[in-house]
């Protein structure tokens, strides 16, 4: 059996019991269950329909996304999460290239690197580059100034966690950043790329190895090793070039807000809702957030 799940932006609400009622009786579904209230609901159905990805481009048009999924092993055990534009709404190394006057040249090549145009280490070496001499007091100030989380994140992790599961920030941006994400959302555990810094600034280099697309995979296999879990009660998310290999090892791999090259690798496509549709996906109800 498959359970369907639509969502919206749950700062809108405008799925509709018509829309939710069309979709379960073209795919022969069972009751529909509102998880969140004109947010999201789900539908138990026997197969995948062979027009699931022209219904989903339908509800696209909408506002609304479409998740289909094996009913067996939604729930995880495991959230992995990449951290710029997926746990916060900002690219960190964009915000310190603002601060240091060189932000629309960095922008450009954070784009194209996570969109897959560019290798990931090399884009990330050159960023850095531009940033040398920058005063390492200034992450302290973007932090606190720049940075804002993504909605439903608190949710997501609170209630994976109350639920059992180990949550991993696990990013190509730096370990400044991924420490106060990490610790004001509740993560087990945080991987980054360290900045170095000598006489309080910034040198323009990255320490070694860089973590970029394989660390990530590396994370996801010595996480669930070391926890005795499988591949499949992984949950991971992320909206880059870069998370891809994590995206295709999970038992879910979802693409949030991603990059179009991204997203068209990836079967579990949010670009409506927030981090509270991880939770819905997996059958959580609003009333069961912690």
């Amino acid at each position: 059996m498959f359970t369907a799940t639509l969502i919206t932006d749950p700062s809108r609400a405008t799925l509709d019991q018509a829309t939710l009622d069309a979709v379960c009786g073209a795919w022969g579904g069972g009751a529909a269950r509102w998880l969140s209230n004109n947010v999201a609901a789900e539908f138990v159905c026997p197969q995948i329909p062979s027009n699931r990805w022209e219904t989903w481009e339908g509800l696209q048009g909408l506002g609304v996304d479409l998740v289909v999924q094996p009913t067996e092993g939604r729930r995880k055990q495991m959230l992995l999460a990449d951290m710029d534009s997926t746990m916060i709404q900002q690219e960190c190394i964009d915000e310190l290239a603002d601060v240091a006057g060189v932000g629309d040249q960095v922008k450009a090549i954070t784009a194209k690197a996570m969109n897959g145009e560019l290798d990931f280490e090399g884009a990330l070496t050159e960023r850095v580059g531009l940033l040398k001499g920058l005063p390492e007091s200034v992450i302290a100030k973007v932090i606190e100034t720049r940075i804002s989380f993504m909605p439903g994140g608190r949710a997501l992790l609170a209630t994976m966690k109350a639920n059992g599961a180990y949550c991993a920030l696990v990013s190509g941006g730096f370990t400044t950043f991924t420490g106060f994400v990490a610790q004001t959302l509740g993560f087990d555990e945080n991987r980054a790329n360290s900045l170095l810094v000598a006489d309080g600034h910034l040198t323009g280099e990255v320490g070694r190895p860089i973590l970029g697309r394989e660390a990530k995979v590396q994370a996801l296999e010595e996480i669930t090793a070391r926890l005795s879990l499988s591949h499949d009660q992984v949950m991971a998310v992320g909206d880059g070039a870069n998370d891809l290999g994590m995206l295709g090892l999970a038992g879910a791999g979802v693409a949030l807000h991603a990059k179009p090259s991204v997203a068209a690798q990836c079967d579990i496509r949010i670009n409506h809702g927030d981090l509270s549709a991880l939770l819905y996906i997996q059958g959580y109800a609003e009333s069961d957030f912690a």
